[in-house]
């Protein structure tokens, strides 16, 4: 009987949380800190170096707001605004820049600010939208985004852990 007493306080207790965050006229947002956007890059540029590599990298809010930035001693001055450009499209459409690349030609491509080419890919953990990180400077997308991938890499266990 005290076990059938605890369980329905409990559902109740629970149902009552569920209710009163459905009335929720606020919500809460994680952000990544700057610690982790700092961790981010600074994997980011370590991956690029290991294949001869100098990038510039962006990390941006799920809005596309800038975080952090980071370019090494010689990477081009325009890979800044380019990596810049890859994590906003990465936040803002939730997916890596190079599955947007077929869309590029289309209005939305064309839009400013947006750039649909490979190097730029969101920051997703436990299903919330973090963020996006965007690279440039690698002769290729491909390598960019696989340096990107290596900055998300190295806080992923950590930030899946606060979810």
């Amino acid at each position: 009987m005290k076990n059938i007493i605890i369980l329905l306080v409990a559902a109740l207790f629970f149902s009552q949380n569920v209710i009163a965050s459905e009335d929720q006229m606020a919500i809460s947002i994680k952000r990544l800190s700057l610690n982790v956007t700092t961790k981010i890059s600074q994997a980011a540029i370590d991956a690029c170096r290991k294949k001869g590599i100098q990038i510039a990298v962006t990390v941006v809010d799920r809005h596309g707001s800038v975080q952090n930035v980071m370019r090494d001693t010689v990477a081009p001055v325009i890979s800044l605004e380019i990596s810049r450009q890859k994590a906003f499209t990465a936040a803002n459409f939730g997916a890596a820049t190079s599955q947007l690349a077929g869309r590029a030609s289309t209005p939305i491509g064309q839009i400013d600010g947006l750039l649909m080419s490979a190097g730029g890919i969101p920051i997703q953990i436990a299903g919330h939208l973090l963020g996006g990180v965007g690279v440039s400077g690698a002769p290729s997308g491909e390598i960019d985004e696989e340096c990107a991938q290596a900055g998300i890499d190295e806080v992923k266990d950590d930030l899946e852990m606060e979810f």
